[in-house]
């Protein structure tokens, strides 16, 4: 007699944990193929908005002039956000009359560290569902095999001749939930590698920035 082995033909025969199993594996790949195209996007217009902010800003613009236009901005990038933060600060205490180029300095360039810091932990937000996705979802994955496998088992207990054909089924029904697994933790673990590289490339971009903003704020003072 054939049996019917196709993947759905499985889900369908399996016992009810290893179906709950395979369902919670399916929602989580389906949520972090979610935060997969929604961090392709997000990291790619960062990248695009800071490299255009910094060729504004190299191309010799008068820094008052830059932080008027950056104010105005609704999609502002990382880069712009961290300049503002700093040149506010700066701005602020001169205002006040301070002298003190260390003061000056110090102040902007701790305004700067907590833009940067906030705007890292923008970038690296939902990259930890991804990187539990793909620890987990195998072990998620196998627990459902084994259940499955001692499930067959019990059932082919009860019958006086066991052969291949009865026993294939159930351990292919039981191994549906491994594949399903790692189908769900491949691609997570392939994204959080490929985002944590470019979030951290995104990082020495921000903090070379703020090196050569306080180096020009350094100079501003000293001339004042």
């Amino acid at each position: 007699m054939n049996q019917d082995l196709s993947i759905v033909s499985l889900i369908l025969h399996a016992s009810l944990a290893v179906q709950l199993v395979i369902a919670g594996l399916l929602l989580v790949s389906l949520a972090s193929w979610s935060v997969i195209f929604g961090k392709l996007i997000g990291l790619g217009q960062i990248k695009r908005r800071n490299d255009a902010f910094e060729a504004e800003f190299w191309s010799g613009k008068n820094l008052n002039d830059l932080y008027q236009s950056v104010g105005n901005r609704a999609d502002a990038a990382p880069l712009e956000r961290i300049f503002a933060s700093g040149m506010r600060e700066f701005m602020k205490l001169r205002e006040k009359r301070v002298t003190d180029q260390g003061a000056l300095l110090d102040a902007a360039r701790r305004a700067m560290r907590a833009s940067f810091h906030r705007e890292l932990d923008a970038m690296e937000h939902n990259l930890s569902f991804l990187a539990s996705v793909g620890s987990v979802s195998p072990y998620v994955g196998l627990f459902g095999t084994i259940w499955g496998i001692m499930h067959a088992f019990v059932g082919l207990s009860n019958l006086t001749q066991v052969t291949l054909a009865t026993v294939a089924p159930g351990i292919a029904e039981a191994l549906v939930a491994t594949a399903i697994g790692l189908f769900a933790a491949i691609p997570a673990v392939l994204a959080y590698n490929r985002f944590a590289r470019q979030i951290d490339r995104s990082a020495i971009t921000l903090e070379t920035f703020i090196e050569e903003f306080s180096n020009i704020l350094q100079r501003n003072a000293t001339q004042h």
